[in-house]
């Protein structure tokens, strides 16, 4: 198994930045990337970037890029997510997942086999 806590979420005003940790714990060496989704209320949850441990290649969704950075520090099982020049439709629950076992697409949900609890990221206008 695998543990993933996040952090980092809270509220900031449009413009602002915010970096959410994920801190993995367990069985880690079975994971081979990282991601970052959202969900806000009433919609689906959306891919917003990932990144994989060894290569460091990084992906990233259309309405984020340029904006969002997903970096990785492998000593320390933790991956990041720096957001900048923040937008009120980011506001979401931000949630943190690994890769293991699933050969799906690093952009759907269905791609990942763990998942953390989630963090409130709340953007004002």
């Amino acid at each position: 198994q695998v543990q993933l806590v996040e952090s980092g979420g809270g509220l900031v005003q449009a413009g602002g930045s915010l970096r959410l940790s994920c801190a993995a714990s367990g069985r880690t060496f079975n994971t081979y990337a990282m991601g970052w989704f959202r969900q806000a209320p009433g919609k689906e949850r959306e891919f917003v970037a990932a990144v994989y441990w060894s290569a460091g290649n990084t992906y990233y969704a259309d309405s984020v890029r340029g904006r969002f950075t997903i970096s990785r520090d492998n000593a320390k099982n933790t991956v990041y997510l720096q957001m900048s020049n923040l937008k009120p439709e980011d506001t979401a629950v931000y949630y943190c997942a690994a890769r293991a076992y699933s050969r799906g697409s690093y952009y759907q949900p269905s791609g990942y086999d763990y998942w953390g609890q989630g963090t409130q990221v709340t953007v004002s206008s």
